[in-house]
């Protein structure tokens, strides 16, 4: 079971209007609040949170089935581990043009610090991504300004993270434009701001891109 129906795409008009929508935008809010803890339910509460100004009966019965989800799984969490790791470990995905009514695309990050979760996203790209490449690199920057982020506060706080960070996505298309310096044909359209990522890469963190076949365990939370 997952928290979302896999077979059911909702859009923002494809039911009756709910009586009493205050009860969907409640159930809503408990759910944004409970994803603190439980990164599993991060992409269902981002999905559902789209449809809190009309909320139509199909939303609804997701919103059940969120529930019904949590309900047999009470005990899932976020375990820290006792042991003294202060290993960093990121990784981020997109959907691209998941979105069916704007065509945008839906990303997210999960990073680990000793093996536990400390921060974690799901959150429409606020741009159209002409490319799936475009949308990974995009994911990318995300979790990039995350982790250097996190990097400087560990330091502030004394705990220095103890090696490079390793960076997790599986594009292998937007691995080779975040580490190389020429701009192509093919990528000048990207923002500017996106390509951040060589900054760091270079001059602060000298992060360390490296692709993996399969991120099937975080992108089940970030996108189902």
């Amino acid at each position: 079971m997952t928290p979302l129906d896999t077979s059911v795409k909702l859009s923002a008009d494809m039911g009756a209007p709910l009586t009493d929508p205050s009860t969907y935008r409640r159930i809503i809010g408990k759910l944004n609040f409970l994803q603190h803890t439980r990164p599993d339910i991060t992409f269902c509460v981002q999905h559902l949170s789209q449809f809190l100004q009309a909320p139509q009966v199909p939303h609804m019965l997701a919103a059940l089935h969120a529930l019904r989800y949590l309900s047999n799984a009470p005990a899932l969490g976020i375990l820290l581990s006792s042991t003294f790791d202060t290993s960093i470990k990121a990784y981020s995905d997109s959907d691209w043009a998941a979105c069916v009514e704007s065509r945008r695309t839906v990303s997210g990050f999960y990073i680990t610090l000793g093996g536990s979760p400390i921060s974690w996203k799901s959150k429409k790209q606020p741009t159209i991504s002409l490319s799936s490449a475009e949308a990974e690199y995009r994911a990318l920057k995300k979790v990039v300004a995350e982790v250097s982020w996190l990097v400087r506060i560990l330091d502030d706080l004394g705990l220095h993270v103890s090696a490079h960070v390793p960076i997790f996505c599986d594009s292998l298309t937007a691995l080779h434009i975040a580490k190389n310096l020429v701009f192509h044909e093919r990528t000048k359209h990207i923002e500017i701001d996106c390509h951040y990522i060589l900054l760091l890469e270079i001059e602060l963190m000298a992060n360390k891109f490296v692709r993996v076949d399969s991120i099937n365990e975080v992108s089940h939370a970030l996108f189902v």
